[in-house]
């Protein structure tokens, strides 16, 4: 591929398009990967980089010059370059270091500033550049200065106007849109009395949880949100965009999790370290398998005696396996949203389980007949339908209280969870089917 046909392929796409491209490429040919990526402009660069996997990002930090990306930084808002920085630090200090010290001394201070937060505060994830006025401007001043910002590239997707008071802090929020119907003479003091409570800003602290922040922006619909300091004194904003990235890496994350898959090793490359990180899930569920094959062996003589046993013992661990993680997939979530606190995590649990009993008896009827009749016998129709409804409430009981208990022990409810519950739904099931069919069919 020569250099004319790639510029004509990159010229015209978004970042995203162009980072989706480069993956397709890079499995490729590599050679072409790294031709590519030295054609970007300087403009698209670092939202390029951004958007491609780990892998691949680490892959173009060591192949760009420090130069490179130095110019590609100064293109992005200081949220986005910090970012990069980060990366760049994990991965090669003294670069990030030299690429940090080429920067402007304004913009080497809000990087290293914004760096003071953790990934999980609200301040990470906040631009400085946003669209502000004092109290006392009038419209007509505030409207200069978003026309001056925006000729001069400083601000990108402003939805709200930020009011402060002459000690900056934050004081109203006023979208564009109710902005422009009013007298450009008004000041915004003369405004906020007219409408006090309909421009009460929303925000947080900056070192407010991320899940605040995200509460926030479902709860409000919003689309951008202020992040404030010390007596309020405005710091910067958070928008959407970056919110939509975090609610997309938190489920890819637990579905992920649920699995027992590492959301970052699936993005390498490498056959065998995928392979790696999934064999050692696959290791700690051989343990559990032998651990609920020891039960079935336990009722060895029963199942010598009464064959059908072994012929109908599948269903009920089925069953109570998918049952579980369904009641696990909805508490997992649900503890994620805010919906099940302290307060009515109680109920939670006796709704999953009453649900669970329910549903067991239900199948404890069909699968109860269809036994009696399969094997002409209803003892055995009666055994597995007890075995159903009891296994169907330790999937219930289990799959509610284990992510709760989880998160007690400050255990991410997704981790560990599934194999878990699969341990206890597979032990019980043939425990209370085997057991009951001892009882009642073999003595």
């Amino acid at each position: 591929m020569n250099q004319n046909n790639t510029e004509q392929i990159i010229e015209n796409l978004h970042p995203s398009e162009i980072a989706s491209y480069l993956r397709k490429v890079n499995k490729e040919d590599e050679d072409t990967f790294f031709q590519i990526l030295h054609n970007i402009d300087d403009d698209d660069l670092g939202e390029v980089l951004l958007e491609l996997p780990e892998g691949l990002r680490d892959k173009a930090y060591n192949s760009l010059s420090p130069e490179q990306i130095s110019h590609a930084i100064e293109e992005l808002e200081t949220d986005d370059a910090t970012d990069i920085i980060q990366d760049l630090e994990e991965l090669d200090e003294q670069k990030a270091d030299d690429i940090l010290n080429s920067l402007d001394q304004e913009d080497r201070d809000d990087i290293n500033w914004l760096k003071k937060y953790d990934e999980d505060e609200a301040g990470a994830y906040m631009q400085i550049e946003l669209f502000k006025a004092n109290i006392h401007q009038t419209v007509q001043e505030a409207v200069d200065s978003l026309k001056k910002l925006k000729l001069e590239g400083e601000l990108e997707n402003i939805h709200q106007l930020f009011i402060v008071d002459d000690d900056e802090s934050l004081v109203a929020s006023i979208p564009l849109e109710d902005l422009i119907i009013y007298d450009f003479s008004t000041s915004f003091e003369e405004i906020i009395k007219q409408n006090s409570e309909l421009f009460k800003p929303i925000y947080v602290q900056g070192d407010s949880s991320i899940e605040e922040v995200v509460k926030l922006f479902g709860d409000y619909d919003l689309s951008v949100l202020a992040v404030v300091g010390y007596k309020k004194r405005l710091l910067g904003r958070i928008t959407s965009d970056d919110i939509i990235d975090v609610v997309e890496h938190n489920a890819t994350e637990q579905i992920y999790q649920l699995a027992g898959v590492n959301d970052e090793s699936e993005q390498e490359e490498s056959f065998i370290e995928v392979g790696k990180t999934r064999a050692s899930w696959l290791l700690i569920n051989l343990g559990t398998a032998i651990l609920a094959s020891f039960v079935i062996g336990f009722f060895d003589d029963v199942l010598k005696q009464y064959i059908a046993l072994a012929v109908l013992m599948p269903i009920v661990a089925s069953m109570g396996g998918n049952a579980g993680t369904q009641t696990l997939t909805v508490m997992v979530r649900q503890l994620a949203l805010g919906d099940i606190d302290d307060q009515n995590s109680r109920h939670a649990i006796k709704k999953e389980i009453f649900i669970s009993i329910l549903n067991g008896i239900l199948f404890a009827i069909i699968l109860g007949v269809i036994a009696s009749f399969w094997f002409s016998n209803i003892t055995l129709g009666i055994v597995i339908g007890f075995a159903m409804i009891i296994t169907l409430f330790c999937a219930g009981l289990f799959g509610s209280v284990i992510p709760l208990i989880l998160r007690k022990l400050d255990i991410d409810p997704a981790i560990g969870s599934t194999v878990i519950l699969t341990t206890v739904t597979d032990v019980m099931g043939f425990f209370s089917f085997l057991g009951l069919a001892k009882i009642f069919l073999i003595s």
